[in-house]
């Protein structure tokens, strides 16, 4: 069957006003043009629609049943090209991001906050979850970007590099490292150390730092969340190596983060999406905002 969507629109009209003249005046076409139009739809359905007198057109039952059917297929047609006008422009739609709880906590709610000023019939939904949450909601659909740092094992996945973020060492402000101007790796020997549990892709980098320093790794404290590890950390409890981003965490505490070095041991700030899948406008859009960001906070805060 070729019903075209011309063909109803020429049919409804002269239902409407029972004249083929005055429906084709109203959608602009030539009468022959509707007369031949509406004919083919005749000859699609193998039905009469209209019975034809010469000063107007009656609608046939078949007419009255198909005019009710066709009005509401029309209208949910045009309800659904407005929609996806609608998302095109941004003016309507759902964001599902998801990130670790200290970027959700310091880069996203600015970022969030610009993004819905303007696009505000967009709503926005956060999950602050662990990185393999974000890649599994990622990958499954739940959420339509995620924010963080992955490995480059994870498949399935597409990623947008926002910033490379260095590894520091956190310390109480009364530390003998505050008076160091280079901290190395080695410095951090006969030091008590904090770091995160091994679900974290940050524990994996700190165990390469010691490895290539040639010292020994033995945690005195293994906590799940950079905020914890910063609070042992301010209550003198020991150091940590934890990302420049972390610095956010130690803001009005009495810890400083100072550069680590020989080796700098860097990685990857990124968005991603799942592979394979167009990004939506709302996407696009929230990608640019957040960037920005991401990169504001990490740069300025290693000066």
């Amino acid at each position: 069957m070729k019903i075209t969507i011309r063909q109803i629109e020429c049919f409804l009209a002269a239902a409407e006003l029972g004249n083929f003249s005055r429906a084709s005046e109203r959608l602009n076409m030539a009468q022959p043009a509707l007369s031949q139009a509406i004919r083919d739809l005749e000859g699609e359905l193998s039905l009469r629609l209209f019975d034809r007198t010469t000063r107007r057109v009656e609608l046939t039952e078949a007419g009255k049943e198909f005019q009710n059917s066709a009005a509401k297929a029309l209208d949910e047609l045009e309800r659904a090209i407005k929609g996806v006008h609608e998302l095109a422009e941004r003016r309507r739609g759902r964001l599902r991001v998801a990130a670790p709880p200290l970027l959700a906590a310091v880069v996203l709610p600015r970022a969030i906050a610009e993004f819905q000023k303007r696009f505000g019939g967009i709503s926005v939904q956060l999950l602050d979850v662990g990185t393999e949450q974000i890649v599994e909601s990622v990958r499954s659909g739940k959420a339509d970007c995620g924010l963080g740092t992955f490995s480059p094992a994870e498949d399935g996945i597409e990623r947008m590099s926002l910033v490379r973020d260095s590894l520091m060492v956190f310390c109480h402000d009364q530390s003998p490292l505050i008076a160091t101007e280079k901290v190395g790796w080695r410095d951090l020997e006969d030091l008590p150390l904090v770091t995160l549990t091994r679900d974290s892709g940050i524990r994996l980098l700190v165990e390469v730092g010691f490895e290539m320093a040639e010292i020994p790794f033995r945690p005195a404290y293994e906590v799940t969340q950079v905020a914890t590890a910063i609070a042992l950390v301010e209550a003198g409890l020991g150091v940590a190596v934890l990302p420049t981003y972390a610095l956010a965490a130690a803001r009005n505490r009495k810890v400083i983060g100072k550069p680590l070095g020989e080796p700098n041991i860097s990685r990857e700030i990124s968005l991603i999406r799942a592979a394979g899948r167009s990004a939506s406008p709302a996407v696009t859009s929230f990608s640019a905002i957040v960037a920005r960001y991401v990169q504001r906070l990490t740069p300025r805060e290693t000066d």
